[in-house]
């Protein structure tokens, strides 16, 4: 019975590194000068293609300063506020996981939403030097360069010997259609570094003697992928625990490192809860916790038939023709196109006497069918027959999992296997000299049959509308001086984000009534309980907005429309009502005023009514 250490030279693992391969790479040796500039350009290489990559991708942004994403900006909004909370932590040692400075009165657990508390922290200095939109556009690209590095240098020193067969495989799962697709303002998803880190470290613990040293890397990765995405950690959890059981059952001689490994494994589990044991309390039962997500969140699945359509933002891809398969342009999760998925499908065949492969391949075919969510789609159809999801989707942290995401999960899965796949390809052609060009000429076909039809085009932008000069010279504060806030008109919610970056602009000095985040639903008649909300519970004078904002129209303003209005004002604490443009800005300032009373003036570039006497 072979170990994976006996195995190394045919890839099944290289966990950790055999002995012959270290004295061959040993720095004293002859040449070693020449070896180590050998060994170290191809990495090089290998970095410098993820910053291209990566800078190609987000290269509208990069150009055009006043650019915002074009199919989420209300996410990209989000996202610079939070990069802003997170220099607020910093500078103004702000309470890190909960804010007021969002949907005043009641505001916002930052636990339950993507903080990403360990990225804005350290970023603070690019946050206070060169403003919100700096941060997040330097973390969304640097999201990629990192998760390509990342899995590259885990690939080649754990797990294949081949350079290339590592580039190739951290390549794709740094760029793949479903993180170029979450790559429209989701950097908390693009952001995988991590994920190979602790597939590194968990390898680790069979290590003899190092157990609790082990465990205590392996705790730390873990809580810094919880401060990063809550989500990606479950699945990786999964994903490791599927292949991990798979290896050990094909590998009895692995057992022999069984004590060290539960041994560092419980010290990584022990040390991580104790880190986490307050955020995850505030999380779960601190003010703005909730109950999973709506149904109709829920509901997000991978449409069957994207696994074979080629993705939006591609070479091969046209996005208007994604619109009937995924539920939207950041949720394509699950399109590989056919030419790769008949090659993942042969690469577990051909390589199905190695353990790691039918782990992979197994967690692979649970992964996409969880990802079907409750019922089967087909085409754009529903099919009417039910999933495993069904039975799962309510049970506790997965009723807060969105299905479409386990087939996002996938991505490593396919990186890997092309990883060995190409190192078996390599391991062919030395051993057969007389056909080595035929292999690679066979490979590379095959290969670029595969991926060049999923090479990444830049990201979709738009105008973005400029902060009001009221927000930036500060002309705001007189207004909310004594706790109050800022009312925008619209109200800011899944459709309308600016506020949220006018309010990051200020370092969240501007406090802003209601928002875009994820809260509970507080309505006495809510249908299913406190389970989240985009955005604050519904109030009759933001209901009113919406309304206008919709449609144009001002809806018939009552007596018990005007003391509601009052009420909600005074609820919000607000000291400004402001507009600042919109297509149906008539209709938006027409109904202020006459729910108010108040006629609003024109100064730094919105209409602004200030309601401090109508509340007091």
């Amino acid at each position: 019975m072979t170990t994976p250490e006996s195995d190394a030279g045919r890839g099944e693992s290289r966990w950790p590194l055999s002995s012959s391969a270290a004295q061959r790479d040993h720095p004293g040796a002859p040449d070693a000068g020449v070896r180590l500039a050998g060994r170290w350009l191809p990495d090089v290489a290998a970095v410098l293609s993820f910053v291209l990559l990566a800078f190609w991708v987000t290269a509208r942004f990069w150009l055009r300063p006043d650019q915002e994403s074009q199919v989420n900006p209300t996410d990209q909004a989000q996202f610079e506020w939070m990069m802003a909370h997170g220099a607020r932590v910093v500078t103004d040692f702000a309470y890190p996981f909960g804010s007021d400075r969002m949907n005043v009165p009641e505001g916002v657990n930052l636990m339950a939403n993507t903080s990403v508390l360990s990225v804005s922290l350290p970023m603070t200095p690019i946050t206070e030097l060169f403003g919100p939109r700096a941060a997040f556009l330097l973390f969304l690209t640097g999201a990629m360069i990192a998760t390509g590095t990342a899995w590259y240098l885990v690939i080649s020193r754990v797990l294949v010997p081949s350079r290339l067969a590592a580039w190739i495989g951290a390549s794709f799962c740094a760029f793949s259609p479903a993180m170029i697709s979450h790559a429209n303002a989701h950097p908390n998803i693009v952001a995988q570094y991590v994920v190979p880190l602790i597939v590194w470290r968990t390898l680790a613990l069979r290590r003899p003697g190092r157990w609790l040293r082990n465990g205590l890397l392996l705790g730390l990765l873990i809580v810094w992928q919880a401060f990063l995405n809550l989500e990606i950690l479950l699945m990786t959890a999964v994903g490791l625990g599927i292949v991990i059981t798979v290896l050990v059952v094909r590998q009895p001689d692995l057992r022999r490192d069984a004590r060290p490994f539960l041994a560092g494994l419980g010290v990584a589990a022990g040390f991580g809860l104790v880190l986490l044991a307050y955020p995850l309390y505030v999380q779960l039962f601190g003010p703005g916790a909730y109950e999973g997500l709506s149904r109709l969140i829920r509901g997000y699945r991978s449409d069957l038939a994207s696994f074979f359509a080629w993705p939006g933002e591609s070479l091969a891809g046209d996005p208007r023709d994604t619109g009937r398969l995924a539920k939207n342009p950041t949720e394509e999760n699950a399109f590989f196109g056919w030419p790769l998925v008949v090659l993942t499908l042969a690469l577990v065949w051909w390589l199905r006497d190695r353990a790691v492969v039918l782990g992979l391949a197994a967690v692979g075919v649970l992964f996409t069918v969880l990802s079907l969510g409750r019922e089967i789609r087909y085409n754009g159809r529903d099919t009417g027959v039910p999933a495993p999801w069904a039975v799962l989707e309510n049970l506790p942290l997965l009723h807060s999992v969105v299905p479409t995401r386990w087939a996002l999960a996938l991505t490593p899965v396919v990186g890997l296997l092309l990883a060995y796949g190409v190192a078996r390809a390599a391991e062919l052609a030395r051993d057969h000299p007389a056909a080595r060009r035929q292999i690679r000429f066979a490979a590379g076909t095959v290969l670029v049959m595969a991926l060049l039809p999923l090479v990444p085009t830049p990201l979709p932008t738009t105008r973005m509308e400029p902060v009001p000069e009221f927000v930036t010279s500060g002309a705001w504060r007189p207004y909310l001086a004594g706790g109050r806030s800022l009312v925008t008109l619209p109200m800011p919610d899944t459709d309308y984000a600016a506020p949220l970056r006018w309010s990051a602009v200020t370092g969240l000095e501007m406090p802003i009534a209601r928002g875009y985040f994820l809260g509970p639903d507080r309505r006495p008649d809510a249908p299913e309980g406190p389970i989240a909300l985009f955005g604050a519970t519904p109030r009759p004078t933001s209901g009113f907005f919406t309304t206008i904002r919709r449609t144009g129209a001002v809806p018939p303003i009552t007596p018990q429309a005007r003391v509601a209005a009052v009420d909600d004002l005074r609820y919000w604490r607000a000291g400004a009502v402001v507009l600042a443009g919109h297509r149906h800005e008539e209709a938006l300032r027409r109904g202020m005023t006459e729910l108010t009373g108040i006629e609003p003036v024109r100064t730094g570039g919105v209409w602004l009514w200030d309601v401090r006497p109508l509340l007091d």
